[in-house]
């Protein structure tokens, strides 16, 4: 076996040992909480960093590996563009998949002048589409159960959404834009009344 062989079979080994990592992560807390526990709230949402904002921080501060950070996010994606998970926009409307496939992607008309004479006026029109590198965030969706003898909490993840940064034109942090909801459970989304 050459090494280049070599290199590439472990390669895939460890790509298969992070999907395996990833896809534990996403089922492990669907199980449904012990009859003993008290249901604490039946839905809670919080963003979690996935991608540290600030490179001064320790490495696993508010970060996920890269590889495993792209692994999660790519199965997050995929399941999303393939239609193998039903995805919903912020108000639970369902999305198609090419609906999906245009989210993040802003189209601007600009009329700009020309800056050498005759200086006339032309239209321009400028596309952007975020990138898989750009979703630093991850929305979640959750149960969480109490046991009020030892008060261990118990979560249970019920939908995720992939979150990006959105800035304005001169390069200021608007806020973070959900861009879909993937939901993990059958009664998701239900009416919150």
């Amino acid at each position: 076996m050459t090494l280049d062989y070599k290199l590439f079979i472990m390669k895939k080994i460890i790509i298969l040992v992070i999907a395996g990592l990833t896809f534990g992560m996403l089922t492990s807390c669907k199980d449904k909480p012990d009859k003993s526990k008290t249901l604490l709230t039946e839905r809670i949402q919080y963003d979690v960093n996935i991608k540290s904002p600030n490179p001064d921080y320790d490495r696993w501060v508010q970060n996920i590996d890269r590889r495993k950070r792209e692994a999660f996010v790519n199965m997050i994606m995929d399941a999303a563009y393939s239609g193998k998970i039903q995805a919903y926009d912020y108000f639970n409307n369902p999305l198609t998949v090419e609906q999906v496939k245009l989210i993040g992607v802003d189209t601007i008309y600009k009329i700009l002048t020309r800056d050498y004479h005759p200086y006339d006026e032309y239209d321009t029109v400028i596309i952007s589409k975020f990138e898989l590198k750009d979703i630093t965030k991850i929305r979640f969706l959750e149960e969480w159960y109490i046991d009020e003898d030892n008060l261990e909490i118990e979560k249970k993840i019920t939908g995720i959404a992939p979150v990006i940064e959105k800035y304005d034109q001169s390069g200021n942090l608007l806020g973070f834009q959900p861009l879909f909801w993937l939901y993990l459970e059958k009664n998701y989304p239900r009416s919150t009344l």
